[in-house]
């Protein structure tokens, strides 16, 4: 008995010749693999587009596996909107796009839309064929009293009447739009994106910038003829979040959002519109790339040079601090005119960082140490206020404005001409005393 307890020990200590606990080795290793496996796992985020494959379709639901270890759902009204040629083409194990509509509902289901995801993939393509100048074949499927709808990748596009071929309104005839467009609908159509506007749904198409003729043999020879730093009428054509395409003698040149004026814009629409004829300057040609970049900006006076005539370096001034950054603080003057007191200039011994000295809506008085009006930036100084290097011009300063202030405190008083008053007709003054005899 002595002898096989003996063994059953020696066999225990060989396989487990450490001495750990076997428990405590599995636990370890499950606490370990459960958090790589959390680790790695990529879990849906709303908004997002992913690719699945199709597990199971019923008449209520189409479950769509899109990794994670997790199935999603398209079902309700989102599947009820699926048109019925596109359910039918629906297939188990099919891959698919899909658009997270909520990580998570109230069940714990993933809830995902069909629709939601071809479109958003459609807005991403047509926006990216707007700078490439895609022409695109397609069908007119609808019109309204403006003129006629076209589909560009599941997006329905407007192509305005002013847009439609000379060649292809010369067939509109009638006073109602069902006589001028009726006729047309199912022909095909080329077409060009002039304006996408994601945020509006708006998607505004051209068949006359498609019909072209010879767009890039044009485009070559206008680009050979373009001199930078010349101003050219051209026409406004299509306008993206980015900028506006103007059209300068059968060419398409970009001017870029920051180009388009000196104030700060949201969207070129703010200020253009499609057919809009403007002057523009061009500031770059890309013969290699045949790229025109141009500036309706570079054509008006520049306020920020205007607003900084009376100020000049060395000048005293009283500056709103506004923001406090690792390299210094910027301080407002007037309007939106910001200067910067770079770190150095905050005061005569090392600081770290602006808010050991200073915080933002401190009103202080500083010294313009540096102005750059073509990069639009003004240096300030705050410990070179009682500097002695400035001392004869604050002197100076101080004397004009003083003399100015004598001068408007004794400027003489309006002299009334005598003569004025001695020349009233004989008689006048003299009436009320005889009336008063």
């Amino acid at each position: 008995m002595d002898e096989n307890d003996a063994l059953n020990g020696q066999g225990a200590a060989d396989a487990n010749p450490q001495g750990e606990q076997p428990n405590q080795t599995n636990n370890q290793t499950m606490e370990s693999l459960l958090e790589t496996e959390s680790l790695s796992v990529d879990l849906p985020q709303m908004g997002e587009i992913r690719t699945g494959t199709i597990a199971s379709i019923s008449s209520t639901q189409v479950l769509v596996s899109i990794g994670a270890k997790s199935e999603g759902v398209i079902s309700g009204r989102e599947l009820e909107q699926l048109p019925e040629e596109e359910r039918a083409a629906l297939e188990v194990g099919q891959q698919i796009n899909v658009y997270v509509i909520n990580p998570e509902d109230s069940s714990g289901n993933v809830v995902l839309s069909f629709r939601r995801a071809q479109e958003q993939m459609s807005w991403d393509n047509v926006e990216s064929m707007v700078s490439d100048e895609t022409v695109i074949e397609s069908t007119i499927v609808g019109f309204n009293k403006g003129g006629l709808i076209v589909l560009v990748g599941g997006l329905r596009g407007f192509v305005p009447a002013s847009q439609i071929s000379a060649a292809r309104r010369s067939q509109a005839s009638g006073d109602t739009p069902e006589a001028r467009w009726q006729k047309m609908i199912n022909q095909p159509i080329s077409v060009r994106i002039i304006e996408v506007d994601r945020e509006r749904r708006r998607l505004i198409l051209s068949e006359r910038a498609a019909s072209t003729e010879s767009r890039a043999s044009i485009k070559e020879r206008v680009i050979s003829e373009l001199e930078e730093g010349k101003v050219y009428t051209g026409r406004v054509t299509s306008l993206a979040d980015f900028g506006a395409f103007v059209n300068i003698n059968g060419a398409d040149g970009l001017v870029h959002l920051s180009e388009l004026s000196w104030d700060r814009l949201g969207h070129p629409r703010e200020i253009l519109a499609v057919g809009q004829e403007v002057q523009v300057k061009v500031i770059n040609i890309d013969r290699e790339k045949k790229r025109i970049g141009l500036s309706l900006r570079a054509l008006q006076d520049d306020p920020w040079k205007s607003r900084m005539e009376k100020f000049s370096v060395g000048q005293l001034v009283e500056g709103v601090v506004t923001r406090l950054t690792k390299f210094g603080a910027f301080a407002r003057l007037e309007g939106d005119i910001e200067g910067l007191i770079h770190i150095s200039e905050i005061s005569d011994h090392r600081i770290e960082h602006p808010k050991e000295i200073l915080k933002e809506g401190d009103v202080k008085t500083l010294r313009i140490i540096r102005i750059e009006p073509e990069q639009h930036r003004i240096g300030l100084s705050l410990r070179k206020v009682d500097s002695a290097a400035f001392a004869d011009k604050d002197f100076k300063m101080l004397t004009q404005e003083y003399r100015s202030e004598i001068s408007d405190e004794f400027t003489p008083p309006e002299v009334h001409d005598k003569s004025e008053e001695d020349s009233s007709p004989p008689g006048d003054s003299g009436g009320e005393e005889d009336s008063q005899i």
